[in-house]
């Protein structure tokens, strides 16, 4: 396997290539990339930390060794011979290759021609392409993992490299299973569980062909009322406090930490813990819902025409109008609808003078003359209101006056885009605070018609502007840790018991910045969120020839779901379903878009299920 990146992602997903799956990588890297803010990776198979690693790499290289032994379930690399770039050990175990570009050279050195899968992780989408074309060239059987922002752009990329795989290899199949194609985004697999973290009790949804699962939160049996069972556990979580993130914001060990996929006994046994329960949704239902959240954006609502001061104003006059039409008729003694009538000529002055009439007719005209008067400004403020209305639609509207309860999303950068489009098919109101005015979610925001507050969030009053003090969750995601952070704090001094989820890069400072929070902050809630660590599970999976749906975050843990083919693997094949479960590894939820699968159901090679597996799980699937 090769990995090519610059950033955090290309680390993780090294080392879950190589300390998951078992598998030789080569990872590719800028030749300053290990000074520039080195990553926390996952932990490799066995007990052995990063810094174990690092030093154990430093002695290696010092005593002439010129790499690692091989670890658990992965053997050494290809022959660290110089290249033009450099070749070093990396921190993660992988061999590593130094290089500015991913040029013709540079892949050939890392081994493309006889590499099996190549993921290319830059952060540029211009730099993946290219090199994915020159490594289709190269080897036009491997395997190729393209990170790219722009979706559409993807779509005929993948169509195009998986022709000229076919063409090439004289297979005249259109992507072959150890040729294919696969465009992900790390934002776009990131973005359901950042927007599932920050809202308490929002579905976490996973979507397939035909089919919508949700993973929703439950107390524990006893503590509230217990809703009817969905369609299994997914897991149980801490018994550390009531906060499921446990105490230190980690994973967990041990009987106080998650547990993924349990059994019925262990969930029978497990009576006061927290569950995480599998649900489906109706498509009909979730389509209602984004259709919603979307038709905010797209016509003006008559209500925001007005304002509310105007809207009192022509409701007064109506009520004038109808008051004077009713005293007409009882002085009078006339027909209801004439009174009404005349009152209305009266307003408009164009009715005789009542000369002659009685005195309370008379009075009644010189009311009816003064509301009038009273109309024509309101008239001419209603119709600068609607000009004004239209002409705004499509800039970026301010926070309304009494908002409240509603998520203040930081950065609207890729990750920041995402979560504000999934924020939104889930009707959550959204305040973004973004410093830049030419970031590329302002036209995302602009389109849903919501509110953007434009200033740096470091600087007093911009945290304001956004209604911090009402608000009900705190999303900080850009890309400067410093900035989440202090945009965190000064959010925690106005309001102590403000929900706050925020996406730093290290793992190791993001559970500091937890611990501290929460012995600050005991009763409020903190979640801390690495894009790269959520979404490097799917881009393994895509390296190894695996669909993977989504994936879930259960405390600092990740469950992921994948589309399996059931030919090929003696787990399933020939299986029933409950046969096939193994408690703590995976489980089939369905089976083509189904989930009334009976438990003795026999699964045949020809079938195609959904499972829900743990990382190390999936990998023993195989």
């Amino acid at each position: 396997m090769i990995v090519c990146g610059d950033d955090g992602l290309a680390h993780r997903l090294a080392a879950e290539l190589r300390g998951v799956h078992g598998e030789r990588v080569t990872l590719v890297v800028p030749p300053d990339e290990r000074t520039a803010r080195p990553p926390v990776v996952g932990r490799a198979r066995g007990t052995s930390g990063l810094l174990d690693r690092m030093v154990s790499a430093a002695v290696a290289r010092a005593g002439g060794s010129g790499g690692h032994g091989a670890g658990a379930g992965s053997t050494p690399g290809p022959g660290p011979g110089p290249g033009p770039g450099g070749n070093v050990d990396g921190p993660d175990g992988a061999r590593m290759v130094e290089a500015a570009a991913v040029t013709e050279v540079t892949l050939a050195e890392a081994g493309v021609e006889r590499a099996a899968a190549l993921a290319l992780v830059y952060d540029d989408d211009e730099t993946n392409i290219r090199a994915a074309l020159t490594a289709r060239r190269l080897n036009p059987r491997i395997r190729l993992v393209l990170r790219l922002y722009n979706r559409r752009l993807g779509q005929h990329i993948e169509e195009l490299l998986d022709q000229a795989a076919a063409l090439a290899t004289g297979d005249g199949t259109v992507g072959a299973v150890d040729a294919s194609t696969t465009v992900l985004s790390d934002a776009d697999t990131a973005a359901p569980a950042l927007a599932a973290s920050a809202i308490a009790g929002t579905t976490k949804v996973v979507q397939t062909d035909g089919l919508l699962l949700r993973a929703v939160e439950r107390l524990p049996a006893g503590v509230g009322h217990v809703p009817a069972p969905g369609l299994c556990t997914l897991a149980l979580l801490s018994a550390t406090s009531t906060d499921p993130a446990g105490a230190d914001g980690s994973e967990g060990s041990g009987e106080h930490g998650p547990r993924l996929l349990p059994d019925d006994d262990e969930v029978r046994r497990a009576a006061g813990r927290a569950t995480v329960v599998l649900e489906q949704v109706s498509f009909a239902d979730e389509r209602g819902a984004a259709a919603n959240g979307r038709g905010v954006g797209g016509v003006v609502p008559l209500g925001s025409l007005f304002s509310r001061r105007l809207r009192w104003s022509l409701a007064g006059i109506v009520g004038c109008v109808l008051a004077l039409a009713v005293a007409l008729w009882v002085v009078t003694g006339i027909h209801p609808l004439r009174a009404f009538y005349l009152t209305l000529l009266d307003m408009f002055a164009i009715d005789d003078p009542a000369l002659g009439e009685s005195l309370g007719r008379q009075i009644l005209q010189l009311l009816s003359g003064l509301v009038g008067l009273l109309l024509l400004p309101v008239l001419l403020a209603a119709v600068l209101e609607a000009l004004g209305t239209f002409r705004t639609a499509s800039a970026l509207r301010r926070p309304p006056r009494g908002l409240g309860g509603h998520v203040v999303l930081l950065g609207l950068g890729k990750i920041g885009t995402r979560v504000l489009t999934r924020l939104r098919e889930l009707q959550i109101p959204v305040v973004c605070v973004e410093s830049d005015p030419e970031a590329r979610g302002l036209a995302t925001a602009r389109r849903l018609r919501v509110p953007v507050v434009l200033g740096d969030v470091t600087e007093e009053g911009v945290l304001e502007a956004a209604k911090i003090h009402r608000a009900h969750v705190l999303l900080a995601v850009t890309s400067a840790d410093t900035t989440n952070l202090e945009a965190v704090l000064y959010a925690r001094s106005v309001r102590p018991d403000l929900r706050v989820v925020l996406r730093l890069y290290d793992d190791d400072f993001a559970t500091a910045v937890y611990r501290t929070l929460r012995a600050a902050h005991p009763h409020a809630r903190t979640r801390s969120r690495s894009v790269t660590h959520l979404a490097a599970p799917a881009f393994a999976g895509a390296m190894l020839g695996r669909q993977i749906l989504g994936a879930i975050p259960v405390e600092r843990r990740v469950l992921l779901f994948a589309a399996v083919d059931v030919a090929g693997h003696p787990e399933l094949e020939g299986r029933t379903v409950s046969a096939a479960f193994r408690a703590g590894a995976w489980r089939v939820l369905a089976l083509e878009g189904r989930t009334d699968v009976p438990p003795d159901h026999v699964l045949q090679k020809e079938d195609r299920v959904v499972v829900a597996a743990t990382r190390r799980g999936l990998a023993e699937l195989g």
